[in-house]
């Protein structure tokens, strides 16, 4: 191993709020909650990482408040309760204190993670307010991406935080059609992709029109298409997002509908069928001339990967257009998974410089 000062590089981590993975831990108590945050944050900083990626909507929910979406039940244990004070205000002051970028993350269709009984979401819960919006399958619930009316609810949805907050960024992740929705006879697979593709136009639309400043940015499944599928394909033997997913990423690239993508690589430099280094390159040649960034998502809740993560990042330093990286997630760090601390105070051992702060100047 060896030291490098990398002076432009995004890394953020990834904080999820769904099943209280990472935060909060502690239900309706808002002392400990704000703590807890402020441990992360600490704990972050003093690695270097310059970004989070918040949960801020992770089920037709708000981590803030909203006049759309109801509170959502892991601040308090249900959903519409008032948490005593407003989280998300209070993580954008938290992180921009330690001069790091906060992007709000959500996830724009998933309503439950599992049951199917609106009665059980607050009565404000648009889900419950509007049931022809609702698909059901595998005991869970989600939005129709097909309805016009759902991305003008997701759209809003955004307006609001970047009106009312101080956000560096929107994110969403890969949770766009649910794994393994089935095609019904005569519906056309083009279809799906051009209603996700409808949303990421018309979020970008609205963010550059309200606040030119906001990046935007998906986290999607790390495969488009293996290369058995379509020659311009990636070397991988794996679930493809175009096809499964009904993601059609190349085209956000294409027509610039994103500020950046973070392609989930979440496999090892050793992997076989998908191997990461194979993977960082495909997306790299992706990106180039397009103006989109690129940073690499990584997996660091893996064994394998976190045992390997600085030679991951070194990997990522070879390739011209990697701006950076995203972890998932923040309790790996804290509970230093597999000596993921040590590898990272190593590949960040100092501070660096944000690709949107160094292209402002």
């Amino acid at each position: 191993m060896y030291n490098r000062c990398t002076l432009v590089e995004f890394r953020g981590v990834w904080i999820a709020s769904v099943y209280n993975i990472d935060w909060p831990k502690t239900l309706d108590n808002t002392e400990a909650q704000k703590q807890e945050f402020i441990e992360i944050l600490d704990k972050l900083q003093s690695l270097n990482i310059n970004a989070i990626f918040v949960q801020v909507r992770p089920t037709s929910d708000a981590l803030y408040k909203s006049y759309i979406n109801p509170w959502s039940k892991y601040l308090t244990g249900e959903q519409g309760k008032y948490p005593g004070y407003d989280p998300l205000q209070f993580m954008i002051e938290e992180t921009h204190k330690r001069d790091m970028e906060f992007h709000a993350w959500l996830n724009p269709y998933r309503i439950t993670t599992q049951g199917t009984d609106l009665n059980e979401l607050a009565p404000n819960n648009p889900a419950r307010i509007k049931p022809e919006w609702v698909l059901e399958f595998n005991n869970a619930l989600f939005y129709d991406p097909e309805n016009p009316e759902v991305i003008e609810y997701v759209a809003i949805t955004v307006y609001e935080i970047i009106k009312k907050y101080d956000v560096d960024g929107i994110h969403f992740d890969d949770y766009f059609y649910p794994y393994d929705y089935p095609l019904p006879e005569g519906e056309v697979a083009n279809n799906r992709r051009e209603a996700v593709n409808n949303l990421i136009r018309t979020i970008y639309k609205v963010i550059k029109s309200t606040k030119p400043s906001v990046q935007f940015g998906v986290s999607p499944y790390g495969v488009w298409k293996n290369k058995s599928s379509d020659l311009i394909g990636s070397e991988s033997n794996s679930l493809e997002s175009y096809y499964d997913l009904y993601m059609d990423t190349l085209t956000w690239i294409d027509e610039h509908i994103v500020d950046y993508i973070a392609p989930q690589i979440y496999w090892s430099t050793d992997n076989n069928d998908i191997n990461y280094e194979v993977m960082v390159s495909w997306w790299n040649d992706v990106v180039k001339d397009s103006g989109v960034r690129l940073y690499i998502g990584q997996n660091i809740n893996d064994l394998d990967i976190a045992s390997e993560i600085y030679k991951q990042i070194e990997i990522n330093r070879e390739y011209e257009y990697v701006s950076g990286n995203i972890l998932f997630s923040a309790s790996d760090i804290m509970n230093d998974n597999d000596n993921i601390v040590m590898q990272l105070k190593e590949a960040y051992n100092c501070k660096a410089i944000l690709p949107t702060k160094f292209n402002d100047n």
